[in-house]
């Protein structure tokens, strides 16, 4: 896990995840054919995977967040003997732990780590997992009461979806500024066109936008807005007739009526239109 600390850029590849040494032998962290991997070095498993699903495709295993607000991992196929699910099962009854990489695009994955297995249903074939260290000391076969259910839920999503969220939008628009198109990562976020909680307001790349941190601020705060129609930029008006320095002129007064600089190369991932509809109509009445 330190290693993977010192990865190059926002997602990594297998290629990249094979190069990874141990005690002078090399070990693959990810398997290309396996969701649940367990080198033969070790008796539990090391790592899950989730496959990378386009915006608008239905992911072939139901992984979600339970009532007690802690995410499920499904059990490769039905059987909960299969050697896969036996390696984790091993990692849950010893409490190692594990790491989770998150497909975020073609071939490409955000690992999150460490995670814990910290509970194994064989009914309903799958495993619940801990992302946090605050989430192991909750036992979730227990009733848990509401703040506490939606402490957890907080966690989950803090996380797992919001940094997923991050990774396949900065991918889809090639860590570029949809308004600026600047390109340095650190610099960029993944803004919400629909807030997190709200209808329409899930964590998948047409309802997102990679922002600078100072135009994503802008966005969040009503001072610019983007017409649906033809993807160009609203400053408010009390902003364009507001006297101040270079970075307000240049920033934001000179982004009034220019259309977005950047757009994923994938139709499926730009932004949705009734998303945007309902963003602007709050932004003019803001």
């Amino acid at each position: 896990m330190s290693w993977l600390d010192a990865r190059p850029a926002v997602g990594v590849d297998f290629s990249w995840l094979s190069t990874f040494e141990y005690d002078g032998e090399r070990i693959a962290l990810l398997d290309r054919q396996r969701g649940i991997r367990k080198p033969r070095q070790l008796d539990a498993a090391l790592a899950i995977r989730t496959t990378y699903t386009a915006p608008g495709q239905t992911p072939p295993y139901a992984d979600a967040i339970g009532a007690d607000g802690l995410q499920r991992y499904k059990y490769r196929g039905d059987n909960p003997q299969h050697s896969e699910n036996v390696a984790l099962r091993r990692a849950y009854l010893d409490r190692l732990p594990l790491i989770w990489f998150v497909g975020i695009g073609e071939s490409l994955y955000e690992p999150i780590y460490p995670v814990w297995v910290v509970g194994d249903d064989p009914a309903n074939l799958e495993f619940t997992l801990a992302l946090d260290a605050a989430q192991r000391i909750f036992d979730p076969v227990s009733d848990l009461d509401r703040d506490t259910r939606r402490y957890m839920e907080r966690l989950t999503k803090q996380r797992l979806h919001q940094r997923v969220f991050r990774s396949q939008v900065l991918q889809a628009y090639e860590a570029r500024c949809s308004v600026c198109n600047l390109g340095h990562r650190e610099l960029l976020d993944a803004a919400h066109i629909i807030g997190d909680g709200q209808p329409l307001g899930q964590p998948v790349v047409p309802n997102g936008l990679a922002m600078c941190k100072i135009h994503h601020a802008a966005f969040d705060n009503r001072i610019l807005g983007i017409r649906p129609d033809d993807l160009t930029l609203h400053i408010r008006q009390d902003i364009l007739d507001e006297i101040d320095g270079p970075m307000l002129r240049h920033g934001l007064q000179d982004m009034h009526d220019r259309k977005l600089m950047k757009l994923p190369r994938l139709r499926s991932a730009r932004p949705d239109t009734t998303r945007l509809e309902q963003r602007y109509t709050e932004f003019l009445l803001a």
